[in-house]
Parts: structure tokens; sequence; C-alpha cells
């Protein structure tokens, strides 16, 4: 799948612009819904932190978590606990080094969230 952030905040995912996080799923594009996990918002994470309470890409045997331009993004712990319970290989990385493993996999096979920001 190719992908590549284009700038901060803007996602090119095969010949379509993103301004926003997103979450693929199978080779389906969806903008990812922070809502859930915004409450668990502290003065710890000053960024909305990705969390179970979110609605996890677990189709797979690899979940890709883009960390955004810097590799900012939090992540709770308990999301990489959840991903060992199920068995998955979980890997995060800044964005354009995410956009880079995207590459080398078939769309249908590509489990993963991308942060635009930080």
């Amino acid at each position: 799948m190719k992908a590549e952030l284009v700038d901060f905040g803007e996602l090119n995912i095969e010949g379509e612009r993103y301004r926003k996080d997103v979450v693929i799923e199978g080779g389906r594009i969806r903008k990812r819904d922070k809502g859930p996990s915004k409450a668990l918002m502290t003065a710890r994470w000053r960024h909305t932190p990705l969390t179970t309470a979110e609605e996890i890409p677990w189709g797979g045997n690899r979940l890709i978590v883009g960390t955004g331009a810097k590799g900012q993004l939090p992540i709770a712990p308990e999301l990489r606990a959840e991903a060992e319970r199920r068995g998955v290989i979980f890997e995060a990385l800044p964005t354009s080094e995410a956009c880079r493993l995207l590459a080398d996999i078939d769309a249908d096979d590509v489990y993963a969230i991308i942060h635009v920001t930080c």
C-alpha cells in the first residue's frame, strides 16, 4: 500500500489526501475516532492518546501505528498489552517510517493507525 506523510498534518494514501488521523483495516480507510480516548488525556499526555477505548483494527497479525511527524503520539500501555494478549505484532514508529513499512504490504493485509501531526 502506497502511503506518504507529504507535509505536517497531511497524508497521501494511494493518491488520496487525508488531513486527519486514519485507521486502515484490511485496506479500508476510515477516520480515526479519538472521542473515546479524549477522556483519558491527562497532564502526562498533552495530546489525545491512542487507547483500547477506540475501535482498534485487530483483524490482522500485525498492527502498525504511525506516531506522527515527530513520533509524539502517546500510546497507552494497555494497548500494547492487548496486542500481546491477542498475539498481534505491535509496531509503533514515526509516521514517515510507518508509511515506508506499508509500501511492502498488500493493501488487504494492512492494519494500521496513522497519526498525521505531532
